[in-house]
């Protein structure tokens, strides 16, 4: 396991600059999803953001006037982030770090904590459990949990989007065979990565002292034709995401997303169950 956090590790230190333009290349997960959490976060919130890369949403939620602190595994990514948030005019506190251990690296209590990467790379199910327990922790009572995964079929989209030849290609033949057996795959990808089918993630997060609020694709119906709606009129693009949003929890539709996010609700043993 821990080959495989240097090899994370050192992919996301290799190139900070491209991670940080990701979600501008793909701007519909960072709009579908942050208009599911803007629903929950109010400015004044703290917020525990864990394996938040460079810090897209880490700097969107200061800008917000939340208290944001950002734990990566990357000292690039965190280097960076610091550096962003101050060409921006706002402050974030960032720290590199191990997922697994966030409990010993950072004090205190959170009104909402973002898994958003944890789940993508930690391969063995038991580290992924660790990351979300560790998380738990520093979780207020009550409080929001944002736990994001690699769905299943998006390697997939990537190969129809960008590169058709990928079927033919030895390197992804034990992925397709996962994909075709209706399972989930650990292994090697961009980096070593971990795909979920996302009937799986329910009875995963199921495992924790968590209320589900919503599960959503975090690029909606949008993902598969991206470039194409990317390149229509404002008011075309728009209309899309309108309608992307109001489709976005509908379980039958999920494979067209590449993301999926668990939003949870620590459980509080003075809450009241009409609360939750």
């Amino acid at each position: 396991m821990e080959d495989c956090v240097r090899v994370v590790q050192e992919h996301y230190d290799g190139d900070v600059q491209k991670e940080w333009n990701r979600l501008e290349r793909h701007p519909f997960e960072f709009i579908i999803t942050t208009g599911m959490m803007d629903r929950y976060i109010k400015p004044g919130d703290k917020i525990l953001d864990i394996g938040g890369g460079p810090g897209r949403y880490s700097i969107y939620y200061a800008k917000k006037g939340c208290d944001v602190t950002l734990v990566d595994l990357s000292p690039e990514n965190v280097k960076f982030a610091i550096e962003k948030s101050k060409e921006q005019n706002v402050k974030i506190k960032a720290i590199s770090g191990d997922a697994r251990e966030v409990n010993k690296l950072v004090n205190g209590e959170f009104d909402h904590i973002f898994v958003m990467g944890p789940m993508y790379h930690l391969l063995d199910e038991r580290d992924r459990i660790k990351a979300l327990r560790s998380a738990i922790t520093m979780l207020k009572d009550s409080g929001m949990m944002y736990v994001s995964f690699i769905l299943m079929f998006a390697e997939m989209i990537y190969g129809m989007k960008h590169m058709p030849q990928l079927l033919l290609m030895d390197t992804e033949q034990i992925y397709i065979d996962e994909v075709l057996k209706g399972k989930s795959y650990s292994g090697d990808s961009f980096t070593k990565a971990f795909f979920i089918n996302h009937k799986d993630i329910i009875p995963f997060m199921e495992k924790f002292n968590l209320k589900k609020k919503h599960f959503f694709g975090q690029e909606g119906i949008l993902s598969p034709c991206e470039l194409n709606i990317l390149n229509q009129p404002q008011e075309v693009i728009d209309k899309w995401v309108e309608v992307a949003e109001q489709l976005c929890e509908r379980e039958e539709l999920l494979s067209y997303s590449e993301h999926a996010m668990y939003i949870g609700q620590k459980i509080s043993r003075t809450m009241g169950l009409d609360e939750y």
